[in-house]
C-alpha cells in the first residue's frame, strides 16, 4: 500500500530533474555566442549622453570578445582559427584609431554597449568632434583604466586640467590617435558606469548637458525607440543624419536632396556566416504604398544559372521625364531614389530593347543577368510586341518571327556593313533583342543564347531564389540578388566597407559569396504629425551579405 508514495517520490525526483536540466540548458543558451542572433535590440545607457543633433551615431551592443567568439563558433573547422584572427583584427583596429589598446587597456573592465557619437561643429565654423562611450563591466577596473590613461600622456608633457561640472569630474589634456598629431581629449566617469572620452572639453560638457534633458538626447527621442522597436533585433545599432548620408555613408546622392527627409536607423543582426541589415529612413512625404504584383509563378519558371537577378514593380513611373509630369517638384523619395538606379542599371545592358521594355512596362519587372547576357521578364499581357516596334523601327531594327526549339520567336534585327578581308560590301545581322512567351510570362533576351536556357527547361537558379526568399519581403516592391562575383563588384568601392577592410588591414571582398535586399514602403513609425509637417511614411530596407 505504499504505492502512492513511491510514484510521488518519483514524480518530484523527475520534475527536479528536468527543472535541473532546463536550468542547464538556459545557461549554456544564455552563454552560448549564438545567443547573439538573438540579441534583442535596445538603446544603451551611452544614448542618454548622445545628442540627437548627432551626425552619427554607432552602438555596440554586445562585449567585443562575444564577436570573435561567434566568429569562431559559426566558420567552418578549417576557417576557424582565421575569422577569429580577422575579427579581433576588427576589434584591436577599432579601438586603435581611438588610441587605446583593446588587450592592455580595455579587455579586463569592459563591457557591452560601446558606443561613438560624431559631433556636428556649433555654428558654421570648426571641426567635427567625436564622443566614445564604454560600458564598464568592472568599476574599479575603468577607475585604474582613468588613472593609467591621463598618467602616460602627463609623463609625455601633456598639462593635465582638472575640474567639475554638473556634479562630474572631469580630466581635459592633449593625447594623440595612432598616426596623428596631438589633439584635446577629455573623460570623465559616469556612475561607475560608463566611460566618456570626447574629442575636447567642450564636446563632453554637449554630452553632459544634454543627458539632462530628454528632448535633447537620443535616450528621449520617442521616434528613435519606435524604430528600435520595430527592428527588435540586432547586435549594432546605427544612426546617420540626412547631412551624414554623402560623406559617411556614401549614400546615393539623390537623398540628400529630398525635403523632408529624417534620421536612418539600421540594425546589424549576425545569422551564422550571414550578416543582416534592417535599416528604417522615415520621410514627410505621403507615399504611395507599392506591393509587387508577382507574375504567375515566375521564379518558379526560371531555369538556368543566374549571376543576379531584380524584381521591380512600375518601372515606367520610375523612367517618366519629370517634365512630362503634372508637378515636376512633386517626385517623391522612391521615385528620386529608385529611379537612377534603374537608368543606370539598365545603361549597363546592351541594345535598346531594355530601357523600352522598362519604360513600357507598368507590371513588375523581372531582370537577370547571366554569365555574358541579361534577360528581362514581364507580364504578357501588360506589354506586346507592336508597342515597341515603332521605336525600333526609328533605330532600324525591323521584327521578324523565328523558330527555335518548337517556340516561335519574335527577332528584331537589322544589317549593318561589317567590312572584312576581301569582302569590303560584307553584311551582317545585329540584334535589338528577341521575344517569346511562355504561359502568362513574357520573354525578352538579349539574343537567342539568353533564351536557351529557358527554352530548354534547365535547372532552376535555386540560390539567387532562396538569396530573395531570405529576406522575407515577398511583396517588396523592388527586390534584389547577386552572385559572389557581382556582390564584390558592388561592394569593393563603398567607402564603408573599404573603411572595415582598412581596420582588418587586409582586403575583406574576396570573402563575399552573395548579396540580396529589398526595399519597401511602410507605415510611419508614430501617429500622424499635427500640421504644417504633414503625413509622413517610412522607407524600409532589408540586406543580406553572405560570407565565406
Amino acid at each position: 500500500m505504499k504505492v502512492r508514495p513511491f510514484l510521488a517520490a518519483v514524480l518530484t525526483a523527475a520534475l527536479l530533474l528536468l527543472s535541473l536540466g532546463g536550468g542547464f540548458w538556459w545557461l549554456a543558451l544564455r552563454q552560448s555566442p549564438m545567443r547573439l542572433e538573438r540579441q534583442p535590440l535596445h538603446l544603451p545607457l551611452a544614448a542618454r549622453f548622445v545628442p540627437r543633433s548627432a551626425l552619427l551615431s554607432l552602438h555596440l551592443l554586445v562585449e567585443p570578445d562575444d564577436l570573435v567568439a561567434y566568429a569562431r563558433a559559426v566558420a567552418p573547422p578549417r576557417q576557424r582559427r582565421d575569422a577569429a584572427e580577422l575579427m579581433l583584427n576588427l576589434r584591436d583596429g577599432a579601438f586603435a584609431t581611438a588610441g587605446l589598446d583593446y588587450s592592455s587597456e580595455l579587455a579586463g573592465w569592459l563591457g557591452p554597449d560601446t558606443s561613438l557619437a560624431v559631433i556636428a561643429p556649433e555654428g558654421s565654423g570648426g571641426a567635427t568632434g567625436w564622443l566614445l562611450a564604454l560600458g564598464c563591466r568592472e568599476p574599479e577596473g575603468a577607475r585604474r583604466f582613468l588613472q593609467r590613461f591621463w598618467q602616460s600622456r602627463s609623463l609625455a608633457g601633456t598639462a593635465l586640467q582638472i575640474s567639475s561640472y554638473r556634479g562630474m569630474g572631469l580630466i581635459s589634456g592633449r593625447g594623440a590617435l595612432v598616426g596623428e598629431s596631438s589633439q584635446p581629449l577629455a573623460t570623465a566617469l559616469i556612475d561607475d558606469q560608463l566611460v566618456l572620452i570626447a574629442s575636447g572639453r567642450g564636446v563632453l560638457e554637449q554630452a553632459l548637458d544634454v543627458s539632462q534633458i530628454e528632448e535633447l538626447n537620443q535616450a528621449g527621442q520617442a521616434s528613435l525607440q519606435a524604430a528600435v522597436d520595430r527592428l527588435e533585433r540586432g547586435v549594432v545599432l546605427l544612426t546617420a543624419r540626412p547631412q551624414a548620408f554623402s560623406d559617411w555613408l556614401d549614400l546615393p546622392p539623390a537623398l540628400a536632396g529630398v525635403e523632408g527627409i529624417g534620421e536612418l536607423v539600421a540594425a546589424l543582426v549576425p545569422d551564422g556566416r550571414s550578416l543582416q541589415l534592417q535599416a528604417l529612413l522615415p520621410v514627410r512625404q505621403a507615399l504611395s504604398p507599392l506591393q509587387l504584383d508577382p507574375l504567375p509563378d515566375l521564379l518558379g519558371q526560371l531555369s538556368g544559372p543566374v549571376a543576379s537577378l531584380a524584381l521591380l514593380q512600375d518601372p515606367a513611373s520610375l523612367l517618366a521625364d519629370p517634365a512630362d509630369q503634372a508637378d515636376p517638384a512633386s517626385a517623391d523619395l522612391w521615385t528620386a531614389l529608385v529611379g537612377p538606379l534603374l537608368r543606370q542599371s539598365l545603361a549597363q545592358l546592351d541594345g535598346p530593347l531594355p530601357s523600352l521594355v522598362a519604360a513600357a512596362d507598368h507590371g513588375p519587372l523581372l531582370g537577370l543577368r547571366r554569365k555574358d547576357d541579361w534577360l528581362l521578364a514581364t507580364a504578357a499581357s501588360a506589354l506586346g510586341s507592336e508597342d515597341l516596334s515603332p521605336a525600333l523601327a526609328q533605330q532600324g531594327y525591323s521584327p521578324a518571327p523565328l523558330a527555335r526549339s518548337g517556340q516561335t520567336l519574335q527577332v528584331w534585327s537589322r544589317l549593318e556593313a561589317r567590312p572584312g578581308k576581301g569582302d569590303p560590301d560584307r553584311l551582317q545581322a545585329t540584334l535589338a533583342g528577341v521575344r517569346f512567351d511562355q504561359g502568362d510570362t513574357s520573354w525578352w533576351g538579349e539574343g537567342l543564347a539568353a533564351l536557351d536556357d529557358q527554352l530548354q527547361d534547365r535547372q532552376a537558379p535555386r540560390q539567387r531564389i532562396e538569396q530573395l526568399q531570405t529576406l522575407g519581403r515577398r511583396d517588396a516592391p523592388l527586390q534584389a540578388a547577386f552572385a559572389a562575383v557581382p556582390s564584390r563588384g558592388l561592394l569593393a568601392p563603398w567607402h564603408p566597407w573599404q573603411l572595415v577592410s582598412s581596420l582588418v588591414g587586409r582586403p575583406l571582398v574576396d570573402g563575399v559569396e552573395g548579396l540580396a535586399f529589398s526595399l519597401a514602403i511602410q507605415p510611419p513609425l508614430l501617429e500622424e504629425a499635427p500640421p504644417p509637417l504633414g503625413p509622413s511614411s517610412l522607407l524600409a530596407l532589408r540586406a543580406r551579405l553572405e560570407l565565406g
